[in-house]
């Protein structure tokens, strides 16, 4: 495994000038993200936030490096609420609109609760919503600029942050749980969607990385802003209690970087572990028929969640 000052000097060397960036995402993770990549690229980077807190953003953005005399980036925040797919396609468009390239498109989205199925006013589910479709949607409408950039001899990737080796069996009958949800059983889901979901781009865009990236147990406010009250007051003990086994953010960033920089070089799906290590099929479920069935559900709960 490679050391944390052996990272940052392979992203120094291999960054691209004004390398368009956009996150999608939780805000604490998301920070370090960019806050390593801005720092990489010594702030000749154009940087997208995609998120719901516009003031919060705005304090991230304005603690980046600026980009050398002459260069010019942009430093944009598109504000959204995952939860809805109407805003994710908003929130594409407004991307797609402004930057016809995209080089890293990192999608991170989190909720943390306790509630059980709790359905949006499109009829998904919301913790589904923000760890599978709405990655899925995000991914689906801004890959065009990440080919752009592939098609031009850039470095280009995709990844999707959530939980590798950590899935479970899917049930082809009840992909949107709608008949067997549990907290344990959407978590287990959503990650084997995102392996499928990954294999299913790298099919469709076989020139790009897909990466499904499991950042490990980092410490971000997510416990501590989570709509749970029970999460929210067990919050300072339990991060106190859990620090030895947990990551910061910034380690965490340098981690992912490596595994879109040394681990995925190639096109195709890829599986990632907590220091950007090749997982390949560690508990791995799922199979080729269940892949396709999850890209036709999914394409049509989208399609029904836009109609509403």
């Amino acid at each position: 495994m490679l050391s944390e000052q052996q990272i940052q000097r392979s992203l120094t060397l291999r960054l691209h000038h004004q390398s368009p960036f956009s996150l999608v995402g939780r805000r604490a993770l998301g920070r370090a993200w960019r806050k390593a990549f801005a720092r990489q690229t010594k702030g000749n980077s154009s940087i997208v936030i995609v998120g719901r807190n516009q003031s919060a953003a705005d304090r991230i953005l304005a603690s980046l490096p600026p980009s050398d005399a002459g260069v010019t980036v942009a430093r944009e925040f598109v504000q959204c609420d995952v939860t809805l797919m109407k805003n994710v396609q908003d929130a594409t468009r407004n991307i797609l609109d402004k930057f016809p390239k995209i080089n890293y498109l990192v999608v991170s989205t989190g909720i943390m609760t306790t509630a059980g199925r709790t359905e949006t006013t499109e009829g998904v589910d919301r913790k589904l919503a923000v760890h599978y479709y709405a990655r899925w949607k995000f991914i689906h409408d801004l890959l065009p600029p990440v080919q752009a950039a592939k098609d031009a001899g850039e470095h280009a990737s995709v990844m999707t942050v959530l939980a590798p080796g950590y899935g479970g069996e899917i049930d082809l009958n009840d992909l949107a749980l709608k008949n067997t949800y549990s907290l344990s059983k959407v978590a287990l889901v959503a990650s084997t969607y995102n392996d499928l979901m990954c294999e299913s781009f790298a099919e469709k865009a076989s020139t790009i990385p897909f990466i499904h990236a499991h950042p490990g147990f980092v410490r971000t406010p997510l416990f501590a802003n989570s709509p749970s009250l029970l999460f929210r007051v067990i919050a300072p003990v339990g991060m106190a209690l859990l620090r030895p086994w947990t990551v910061s953010g910034d380690d965490c960033a340098e981690y992912m970087w490596n595994a879109i920089y040394s681990t995925a070089k190639t096109p195709g799906a890829w599986r990632t572990g907590f220091h950007g290590e090749d997982l390949a099929k560690k508990r791995y479920y799922g199979d080729e028929e269940q892949r396709k069935k999850l890209w036709e559900h999914t394409s049509e709960v989208i399609e029904g969640a836009l109609k509403s």
